[in-house]
């Protein structure tokens, strides 16, 4: 260990700690350079409601030299970091399933099951039955080496008790992380909350009063740890400063910008954490950087976002559509609201490669990206939004997770294979030990990449 500096994970301030991102300075003396500290591996999820215009996802030819379908054409330079996938179903959330008919309630069922392949229990009550979702059985295996095993982000709020489809509690229509069958994991949906959850957290000098007069007064954290962070720097080398100030300089653009986004509160008061105040495509925006930020910085390795509530109908008049989301999904053939969907499938993909190329920017210790070390899952509950299946899913799979994945490619299954096999593999890729995994998981999908984990 450097004899000038500690080990230590934070920045200090009064009221504040700002976590920091991995520097070489700070680690054993050599131990990146010999190959003794592999970068962390991390793991999002993310989900879009209302399933897509599957003719406009699915790209026509397959393996290395695929085309991109008009739906995902936002990844164009990004192609080589992308798999798609075809020919993925969640049978655990078909109508009929096992010979039982559970009826209407679709979207619940396959947002509930979204990451844990789990027929769910359908019930308005609070007598839930699900299973463990994927990200939770990392979060296991890998979470206590960050301050927060996982975090759950999404961008729209509402009840989660009550009928929300069909008969199905509105528990399953607005999470997919579930740390048990009856335990949904709540999600931050306000960009004000995610940065104070990052970087608002109360030192061993601060004081709950210090921080709530932080942010009715719109102080920077940036402002608050300014000393610790200069006498940080002048004891670091050349490269692990300059990765410091690109750090700084990024968390005060998204403060900034978090700040922008919401209500400037009385000089005089000291208020609740403010509302969010942000248009929508301002806050996904800023949910996808905040995220970059959560792993850049070694906060959390498992991430699970929600753009929307399963059957949510958020309007996109910034697209140029005049209808909800949900009610152009069921579009009945008609070309007109056809086309409206694929335009609101194109910005969402967008959304994904904003993020995408924000994580291939952040460079890790050994050189390799924040996209090298990863894997982002990017799907839907449904296949087409117009006939409710789970056949034949909209899947993608970004980022090589360390090797794990073989990514550039479109992979076209030639039978149906279970979703929860592709979580297997996403888990195995992370370090958890898992066999089986929800109603159909017999085994990691195959096809992926160069290492079966």
């Amino acid at each position: 260990m450097n004899p000038k500096l500690t080990r230590r994970a934070f920045l200090g301030g009064a009221g504040v700690t700002l976590a920091l991102p991995m520097l070489e300075s700070l680690l054993p003396r050599g131990a990146a350079r010999a190959g003794g500290m592999e970068p962390p591996r991390r793991m999002l999820a993310f989900f879009v409601p209302n399933g897509m215009p599957m003719a406009a996802w699915t790209p026509a030819s397959e393996g290395e030299g695929f085309a991109l379908s008009p739906i995902l054409s936002p990844l164009q330079e990004l192609r080589s970091e992308v798999l798609v996938l075809s020919g993925l179903a969640n049978r655990a959330a078909e109508r009929v399933y096992r010979g039982s008919d559970d009826g209407a309630g679709d979207h619940a069922r396959g947002t509930g099951a979204f990451l844990t392949s789990a027929r769910l229990l359908k019930t308005a009550g609070t007598n839930l039955r699900n299973g463990v979702s994927a990200d939770q059985v990392v979060a296991a295996a890998v979470g206590a080496a960050t301050r927060f095993p996982s975090l759950q982000i999404g961008i729209s709020g509402g009840s989660v008790v009550g009928d929300c489809d069909a008969g199905y509690s509105c528990a399953y229509t607005a999470n997919i992380s579930w740390s048990g069958p009856a335990r949904p994991l709540a999600r931050l949906t306000s960009p004000q909350a995610v940065f104070d959850r990052l970087f608002g957290g109360l030192d061993l000098e601060g004081t709950p009063q210090e921080q709530a007069r932080r942010r009715a007064f719109r102080t920077s954290v940036l402002d608050h740890v300014h000393r610790d962070a200069a006498r940080l720097s002048s004891r670091l080398g050349a490269s692990d400063r300059s990765k410091l100030d690109e750090y700084l300089t990024s968390v005060r653009e998204v403060e900034r910008r978090v700040a922008d986004a919401t209500p400037l509160p009385s000089a005089c008061a000291i208020p609740a954490p403010p509302p969010n105040m942000a248009d929508y495509p301002t806050r996904v925006r800023l949910m996808c950087d905040l995220m970059v930020l959560a792993f850049r910085c070694d906060i959390t390795r498992v991430i699970s976002f929600m753009l929307g509530n399963s059957g949510g109908n958020q309007g996109y008049d910034f697209l140029g559509v005049p209808s909800g989301h949900h009610d152009i999904s069921h579009h009945q053939n008609d070309p007109e609201k056809i086309r409206q969907r694929q335009v609101i499938g194109t910005w969402e993909v967008a959304q994904l490669a904003h993020l995408l190329r924000a994580m291939r920017e952040a460079r890790e210790l050994d050189g390799s990206t924040l996209l090298d070390r990863s894997t982002v899952l990017f799907s839907s509950e449904l296949s087409d939004g117009n006939n409710h299946t789970h056949d034949d899913l909209p899947v993608l799979l970004a980022g090589r997770c360390g090797g794990r994945f073989a990514t550039g490619r479109h992979v076209r299954y030639a039978s149906e294979r279970p979703i929860a096999n592709l979580h297997i593999a996403m888990m195995r890729s992370m370090g958890a030990s898992v066999e089986r995994f929800g109603e159909d998981g017999t085994g990691a999908l195959e096809g992926l990449g160069p290492v079966s984990g």
